[in-house]
């Protein structure tokens, strides 16, 4: 009998994955996962948010079917989802100029996007960070998408906008555009307001499609300040994607929780899109997982639960960041803080720390500290106890 499968060949696994398989493994009580990027605590565990157990205990009382949301998902989550990252107040929401269309998490949202490109923007590219999220990448040539490159950061680890810009201004018109909104994945090195400024000029010149990516809203510098970019973009521009993710910051990362939001400059323009968004969706997923965005729906519909959550979150945002200050200081005895100092300076839950596969590899292996060959660290992992000893291990490895 003929074997089917017997040309499959395998694929590598994910790099990020197989970090956490060997953390897992690694019999190093001492050992340090900076690798996967998901919040831990200074017990080393990811905790659910009070609130979301607040609003999971509602659920569990009011729930009374389990039958399916439809193709846009849950209308409240929409409706809450889209107040949240373009503002309460937005007249672009009040002149029906805006809809999101609920996905598993933000990977499902940059799917959908990237179908929505293909199917109804042929010709298209798509224009990425240089570096950027390595799933960026595969994700969008998957849907046969041409995946081109801009500059984000230079040779020696630092932001350079005027190389972005010029590459921005060379972009065919009509291409898309992927922005990260706050909190680069994998730099942490976030355009200024004024960037952003500038950015803006040149995707309104040459009449690029922007992609926002907001993965981290409110991990940077708070709710409101990282929806920042988005909401200059929403109201300078007539049309705009962004794909919303509340994976981290209602620590919903296995319930699959995020939309696709769509900015149109009219209504009928917007159920244009909106239908092939849905036939889109309808297959790929058919519907989407209903708990996680009834979760956040109940939060964002609570003024308690809603003021419960942002402390919660506030406190994770600002734990972040005094770990980034902290190792940078626990690196000081070692004359490495200046070396280091850009860790201070970067946002959000990952760090370029400029360290070298190499480097790297010698941490693994030698201190038990797990992070990706790039360098990328994800701070979030990082506990207070321990900094310390993630210092004298980058600065025995950088000796």
């Amino acid at each position: 009998m003929s074997r089917h499968f017997g040309g499959v060949a395998r694929i590598p696994g994910d790099p990020i994955l197989g970090l956490m398989d060997a953390f897992r493994v690694d019999p190093n009580p001492v050992k340090i996962d900076l690798g996967v990027g998901v919040y831990k605590d200074s017990q080393g565990l990811t905790p659910i948010p009070r609130a979301v157990k607040e609003a999971e205990r509602l659920l569990l009382q009011r729930e009374t079917t389990k039958t399916y949301t439809g193709g846009h998902g849950d209308p409240l989550f929409g409706e809450r989802l889209l107040a949240l990252v373009f503002g309460e107040d937005a007249a672009l929401l009040g002149a029906g100029l805006a809809g999101a269309t609920q996905t598993p998490g933000g990977t499902g949202a940059l799917r959908l996007a990237g179908e929505f490109i293909a199917r109804s923007l042929p010709g298209r590219g798509i224009w990425l960070s240089d570096p950027t999220w390595p799933i960026h990448e595969t994700l969008f040539a998957a849907v046969g998408l041409q995946v081109n490159h801009y500059p984000y950061v230079d040779g020696d680890n630092r932001l350079d906008v005027d190389a972005m810009l010029a590459a921005l201004e060379r972009i065919p018109h009509g291409d898309v555009v992927l922005l990260h909104a706050c909190c680069h994945n994998p730099t942490g090195f976030d355009l200024g307001q004024d960037d952003w400024r500038r950015v803006l000029e040149v995707v309104r010149a040459r009449e690029l499609l922007p992609l926002l990516d907001f993965a981290y809203q409110g991990f940077g510098d708070g709710l409101e300040d990282d929806a920042w970019a988005v909401r200059l973009f929403a109201e300078a521009l007539p049309e705009l994607l962004v794909t919303s993710s509340c994976s981290k910051n209602f620590g919903l990362y296995r319930e699959r929780t995020g939309a696709l939001l769509v900015r149109c400059d009219d209504p009928e323009r917007l159920q244009d899109v909106r239908s092939q968004l849905a036939f889109l969706a309808r297959n790929l997923w058919s519907t989407p997982p209903a708990h996680g965005a009834a979760v956040v729906a109940t939060i964002l519909s609570d003024a308690a639960l809603r003021g419960l959550w942002v402390e919660e979150l506030d406190g994770m945002r600002r734990r972040v960041a005094a770990l980034r200050s902290g190792l940078v200081e626990a690196l000081q005895p070692f004359g490495l803080a200046e070396r280091f100092a850009h860790v201070g300076r970067q946002r959000g839950m990952f760090s370029y720390t400029g360290m070298s596969a190499e480097q790297v590899a010698r941490l693994r292996q030698d201190h038990s500290v797990y992070m990706v060959s790039s360098g990328r660290a994800n701070v979030a992992g990082l506990d207070e106890a321990r900094l310390g000893d993630l210092a004298q291990a980058i600065a025995r490895v950088c000796a």
